[in-house]
């Protein structure tokens, strides 16, 4: 493992809480995925074999849907929009709180991503704001489960009437209303990047209710060729054009064996959110940090907090101080309306989607995953305590 060593001084310019980095997110690889990637390297397939649909089988069962593999968290959200019919004029209606890929992913398709304003108890997607920005082009929500806690799907539909595609890719292991949270929806995505809940290096799938939806993702990420038997045992057809979006059955070995792991770290990743949680909700910590929303119903994918009080407008500052300190945090996210692309796409003037804008300015995300220890726990509180303490 690379060790980062931090690169400045502590804010008072003595030694840092720590002096390598801790990040704020990381894989957890042990012996038996190793022994799990490199036994079925000898295996006759390496892509496109057993291990895909072992993947895929194991996900069902987690998610309570049928899933379609793919090779990373874009490709599944690019292959779920298209396999719901997604097309030149249409529009989704999106957050603007998310990872870049869940709006652009419908540009590639010639549609527009529409964006509506968050909940600000959930920091998900809001029924009222996402009704009022659907228009008779709307072809589906795309709510994101942001941070691992589902959106209220139930009040999404009821306010829309539109379909629900979820961007998943933290929620895996989540639950809505007690069952598997990408149950509850039409599709939903899922990311196998490094840092989300199971890893297969890079990685993604389609889950979904619907057997068609998933069988058009199949299609699509073997370049939608279809079979003729009629020709031959060798011949297929191409009626519409298709993708290389395939999982290598290399990357979904390693997808099989963490799945096996994954109760584990849901428990062990709520079980930090619970003592983030009681460690800084109370005290002198408490007058500057908003804590995040969800219970044991979220799979915890992030721990986000958002400064406020005397601190409410220098969040960069404490950024760099808790880096300095060895600490490293990062923001989840930019509001996507903020950037350049989407400037160009939409009337995004500021003030224009308020929850999402206020969060944009005063969140950071600390650490958080599976074999994160008390100890390195503790680090994180107290360089919160060292740098929240401090006038910058």
């Amino acid at each position: 493992m690379t060790t980062v060593l931090v690169p400045r001084l502590a804010i008072d310019g003595g030694a840092p809480v720590r002096t390598t980095l801790l990040p704020y997110g990381r894989q957890s690889v042990d012996a038996s995925d190793v022994a799990a990637v490199s036994g079925m390297l000898t295996e006759a397939l390496l892509t496109t074999g057993p291990h895909v649909a072992a993947l895929e089988a194991g996900l069902a069962g987690v998610c309570g849907a049928p899933a379609a593999a793919v090779n990373n968290g874009t490709s599944a959200l690019q292959a779920a929009y298209h396999a719901l019919g997604l097309g030149e004029g249409d529009e989704i209606v999106v957050p603007p709180l998310t990872f870049a890929a869940t709006a652009v992913s419908a540009l590639w398709l010639g549609a527009r991503p529409v964006f509506a304003d968050l909940d600000p108890n959930t920091l998900t997607l809001s029924p009222e704001a996402a009704a009022r920005a659907c228009t008779d082009r709307t072809r589906f929500l795309v709510p994101v489960d942001f941070a691992g806690l589902p959106a209220d799907y139930d009040a999404l539909r009821a306010a829309t009437g539109r379909p629900l595609c979820a961007d998943a890719a933290h929620s895996l292991g989540a639950t809505y209303r007690g069952a598997p949270a990408q149950a509850a929806v039409d599709a939903a995505t899922l990311s196998f990047h490094p840092v989300k809940h199971i890893t297969t290096g890079e990685g993604g799938a389609v889950v979904s209710r619907d057997p068609e939806v998933v069988a058009r993702v199949k299609r699509l990420r073997h370049h939608n060729l279809l079979p003729d038997p009629d020709t031959g045992a060798w011949a297929y057809t191409l009626e519409a054009p298709g993708l290389n979006l395939r999982l290598p059955d290399i990357n979904a070995a390693l997808g099989v064996s963490q799945l096996r792991r994954l109760p584990a770290f849901l428990e062990r990743r709520r079980a930090l959110a619970r003592r983030y949680t009681a460690l800084l909700g109370a005290g002198p910590l408490a007058e500057h940090l908003e804590l995040p929303p969800g219970g044991d119903e979220s799979a915890w994918h992030l721990y986000v907090l958002r400064v406020r009080g005397a601190f409410a407008a220098r969040r960069r500052w404490v950024f760099d101080a808790l880096r300095a300190e060895g600490i490293g945090v990062q923001v989840h996210y930019a509001p996507l309306h903020q950037h350049p692309l989407f400037r160009r796409l939409g009337d995004h003037a500021p003030g224009a989607f308020p929850v999402a804008e206020d969060y944009g300015a005063r969140c950071f995300t600390i650490p958080l995953f599976p074999d994160m220890t008390d100890a390195d726990q503790d680090d994180v509180v107290s360089a919160l305590h060292k740098v929240l303490g401090a006038e910058p």
